[in-house]
């Protein structure tokens, strides 16, 4: 595992702007960095996909504990969700089923899962599109860990509705440096590639019938499946929070409402509890914890409200609107790199299968502001 540079290309900024990456960095700071890049060994990918697909395996495990022994409470999910997510659960309603494990990685111990993001995962497109051509460019010899644009094509063609018979709404809330609109515009490419017709739509925008108790777009057509880029915790928080649960039987939620116990950092206390001191695992609690170790809210997202103690002292800290739901606290993993080039690996799943590899680089913390790097394999 060793950090390159790499000279970026001229038109890099047209190029990946062609491909749907139409933000791309901000006040002269790319986001997506082609000035260096990640090299793995074959053998470092096999470690990495290995883990990917055992940290799946633990994460039904911790799911089903949750249920068999009536934890949602603890998770903050409110009271009218909880069979819901139960039927959910158990009936296996379609998704994608994808999300990306966060893990620390330095290239010769196994790597260690910080948590996993698979209700709203971003930073998709530039992990499969956007990095493949890069690589495709420069390195064209080289390998990736690289099979998620195939992956998420395959899964929609297997979940969706006859041609014609239905429509995909995407939905997602506007902002967030159009981070959200440019995923949401790739998730409506991928499943259009599998033969669905879509229609994208704000979350503002979004209306309820009560005459017909169901969930409808602008031209009050019934909405059949929605594939929302907006947390479970902030649906069911918002004053349709209850229409939403009605509409379960009507309306296909992509990601289902079960995704709930996993994007909760609640599940990572339960997991070390069910494994402890397994290799991918760091130690993690819902009480104080002696030594060096990072405390997170249970809910926060892109690095919010964390904090990072070392010795005793604060090594770093990061603000944010997170926390009245509660922390956890992790064992530290102390990333390899320096300064603000340490990285994080994102291992992607669809269908609960390893699906490749995405990089963002950062400080102690890595927050809002992370660059992604690309990576290849020698």
């Amino acid at each position: 595992m060793e950090r390159i540079d790499c000279t970026p290309r001229p038109d890099w900024q047209a190029q990946v702007e062609s491909l749907g990456l139409v933000w791309h960095g901000a006040n002269d700071r790319p986001y997506w960095d082609e000035g260096a890049a990640w090299r793995f060994t074959p053998a470092q990918i096999d470690t990495i996909e290995t883990a990917t697909a055992e940290l799946y395996r633990l994460f039904i495990a911790a799911g089903q504990h949750v249920l068999d022994h009536d934890l949602l409470g603890d998770f903050g999910i409110p009271d009218f969700c909880h069979e819901p997510i139960r039927q959910s659960w158990d009936g296996e309603p379609a998704a994608l089923n994808y999300g990306r494990f966060d893990l620390g990685y330095d290239g010769s111990g196994p790597p260690k899962l910080f948590e996993f993001n698979c209700d709203t995962p971003t930073s998709l497109l530039e992990a499969s599109v956007i990095q493949w051509d890069w690589k495709e460019a420069l390195f064209p010899d080289a390998d990736q860990f690289n099979s998620l644009h195939e992956r998420l094509v395959a899964r929609w063609r297997e979940i969706a509705p006859p041609r014609g018979t239905s429509m995909l709404h995407l939905t997602y809330v506007d902002g967030n440096m159009g981070e959200d609109a440019v995923t949401v515009a790739y998730m409506a490419d991928t499943a259009r590639e599998a033969g669905i017709d879509t229609q994208l739509i704000l979350t503002t925008d979004l209306g309820w019938d009560s005459a017909r108790h169901r969930f409808v777009d602008l031209d009050y057509r019934p909405i059949d499946a929605l594939y929302h880029l907006y947390p479970w915790e902030w649906i069911v928080n918002e004053p349709f929070g209850r229409e939403v649960v009605e509409s379960l039987d009507t309306t296909l939620w992509i990601e289902p409402i079960w995704k709930m116990i996993w994007s909760n950092k609640a599940i990572l206390p339960i997991l070390w509890d069910l494994f402890p001191d397994h290799p991918n695992l760091l130690e993690a609690s819902r009480q104080a914890m002696t030594g060096d170790h990072v405390i997170k809210p249970l809910l926060a997202r892109e690095g919010a409200n964390v904090r990072i103690v070392c010795d005793g002292a604060t090594l770093a800290q990061s603000g944010g609107d997170y926390g009245e739901e509660g922390f956890v606290y992790q064992r530290l993993f102390p990333l390899p790199g320096e300064g603000d080039r340490r990285p994080v690996l994102g291992s992607w799943v669809v269908d609960g299968e390893p699906a490749g590899m995405g990089i963002r680089e950062d400080g102690p913390i890595t927050g809002n502001g992370a660059r992604f790097v690309p990576h290849i394999i020698a």
